[in-house]
């Protein structure tokens, strides 16, 4: 079918039409894409209508995901009603506890799988259905690239469980738990039952982690029609929402806004004002960079600590604070966040709509103000992340101040060196192991250029024995992530990282590193001699010999530039 004439008066091809297999007879092409089609029931008026492409990453391996089925079938109610043809089809699923070696490695692959999809089958628009993790930014990643007009729907965030007297949701809770169990406080028997209450229904992880600030900040962005991210999984709402989305993208088809037009410069500073505001996930920084870097926009750490200081945390979720997700979906969620946030934002920006967000702002009838705080009265008067800078970060490095223990903001220590995660796993519970509770723990080589894929690991144990002897924090750094669930004083993303010759894969145990919040800085207080010495002693890990690992070895850029693979990103 076609409609509506370009400016240069080719027909636009629309539906089936689309992206047809050259033959070198169109025609044939059409025939034989109708034909097959055919074999699965549609009648040819259900062929003539425009087509939505819904993405399905529902898996078996994949727990924040198992309501992925009813949520296609809510949108293809919303795509029919609204008189488009619905296909679904699958992409890479992603599900950070069921991955080797880590969700992270396979996230710009699982944006390759889904921009390929959006480009390569007939499609008029889309509605991407994501939520753990990693998935939510690969198809952002997608639809950037793709740039075929797209609205996210996102699988929703787990209720948290009544429990004894507390309420217990993943995964901060079980980090929290876990900790104890370590320290000797919870016995084995305990920590069985923890196991058993922290995820009982589905949906993501119920607290402020990565999950749900990204698709908060998705909100922010405007690839989520407001009010719909934080719907908890299991609500009837989360159905409505998915319904809602099918219909929205059938219009997409005659009056498209694509997401290039969304994800701007301008937008991608509202989300960074959001993931500050939320005391949101470390993870989102590096998401919300690849997202940005497909469009060609930078985002700049220094312009990060600029904006961190002018926006207070407003949103008193784990793993900072008491609320869980259902709670700041409650207290009014994103539209009422916004609406606190209305003068440091770009109000111009448009969403899936259309529709600046000036005109989508509306003051709240209720706020809970246990959960989203008023300006006067904020949980932190300046934001939740701070980039810090120097000698052993030249490209930056991340803290969550939100996260952290403000008595070790200021701080010149001894480190103490784990050279990979064989080596911290072999050594942090050594009784053999020289470290006090005033020692900085480090980790290198576990950047995305080594085989451990820049995983959650910068959340570094406590060593038992200091656990057992009441220790609760320290400060701890490396080159890798941490949890969006996870607390503590820990720097993150170093970088260069070790494996890419920067100056974490220099530092040895018994030097002394100064880490200073107050100055945003990242210092390794060793003198210039001893570390050229040490470079000419270093070599680079070995390539990968095949496979996605070889790939990403050899295209994987540096967390400062999102980690994505740099052919993947709009230059210029």
């Amino acid at each position: 079918m076609t409609q509506e004439a370009p400016p240069n008066d080719k027909p636009v091809k629309r539906g089936l039409a689309r992206n047809t297999a050259n033959y070198g007879d169109p025609d044939f092409a059409m025939y034989l894409r109708r034909s097959f089609a055919k074999s699965m029931g549609y009648s040819q008026a259900m062929l003539d209508k425009p087509v939505v492409g819904i993405v399905d990453t529902g898996s078996d391996y994949n727990n924040c995901h198992r309501t992925v089925p009813e949520l296609i079938e809510a949108v293809k109610r919303g795509v029919l009603a609204a008189g488009g043809l619905p296909l679904a089809f699958p992409t890479v699923s992603l599900c950070e506890p069921s991955l080797f070696p880590t969700s992270m490695h396979y996230r710009n692959l699982a944006a390759l799988d889904t921009e390929a999809m959006l480009t390569a089958q007939p499609m008029d628009a889309a509605v991407l259905i994501g939520g753990c993790d990693k998935t939510v930014p690969a198809q952002l990643m997608a639809a950037a690239s793709a740039d075929v007009p797209a609205v996210q729907l996102v699988t929703g965030p787990m209720l948290a469980t009544p429990f004894q007297g507390e309420r217990l949701s993943a995964c901060t809770d079980c980090r929290r738990y876990w900790a104890q169990y370590r320290a000797g406080t919870v016995t084995a028997e305990r920590i069985g039952q923890i196991e058993g209450r922290l995820a009982t229904t589905a949906g993501t992880c119920g607290v402020m982690g990565t999950a749900s600030t990204m698709a908060c900040l998705a909100e922010a962005l405007g690839m989520v029609p407001l009010g719909h991210g934080s719907i908890p999984a299991v609500h009837a709402d989360r159905l409505r929402a998915a319904e809602a989305a099918g219909e929205l993208a059938v219009k997409l088809i005659t009056a498209p806004v694509r997401p290039s037009q969304v994800i701007t410069a301008a937008s991608v500073e509202n989300a960074l004002r959001v993931l500050l505001a939320l005391g949101g996930s470390t993870n989102a920084l590096i998401h919300l960079t690849a997202v940005a870097g497909r469009r060609g926009v930078r985002i700049d750490l220094n312009r990060l600590n600029e904006l961190s200081d002018t926006t207070p945390v407003l949103v008193d979720l784990k793993p900072t604070g008491e609320g869980y997700m259902e709670d700041f979906h409650a207290a009014g969620g994103m539209p009422a966040l916004l609406w606190e946030l209305r003068d440091l934002l770009h109000l111009d920006c448009i969403d899936v709509t259309g529709t600046p967000l000036r005109e989508r702002l509306v003051e709240p009838a209720f706020v809970d103000r246990r959960y989203i705080r008023a300006r006067g009265e904020p949980v932190s008067p300046v934001g939740g992340l701070v980039a810090l800078f120097g000698s052993l970060a030249p490209r930056g490095a991340i803290l969550k101040r939100s996260a952290a223990t403000p008595s070790l903001f200021e701080t010149e220590a001894r480190a103490v060196v784990f050279d990979g995660l064989e080596d911290l796993a072999n050594r942090i519970d050594s009784p053999d192991l020289d470290v006090t509770k005033d020692d900085i723990l480090v980790l290198k080589n576990a950047g995305p250029l080594t085989p451990a894929g820049m995983p959650e690991a910068g959340y570094l144990p406590i060593p038992s024995r200091l656990a057992r002897a009441g220790v609760k924090d320290m400060v701890r750094m490396s080159d890798c992530r941490m949890s969006g669930t996870a607390f503590g004083t820990i720097v993150l993303h170093i970088t260069p990282e070790a494996a890419a010759g920067g100056p974490l894969g220099l530092v040895e145990s018994g030097d002394r590193i100064r880490l200073s919040v107050q100055r945003r800085s990242l210092d390794l207080l060793v003198d210039a001699a001893e570390l050229e010495k040490r470079r000419a002693a270093w070599r680079p890990p070995a390539r990968p010999r095949r496979g996605w690992d070889r790939l990403i070895h050899e295209q994987v850029l540096q967390a400062d530039e999102g980690c994505d693979l740099a052919s993947l990103r709009l230059e210029g």
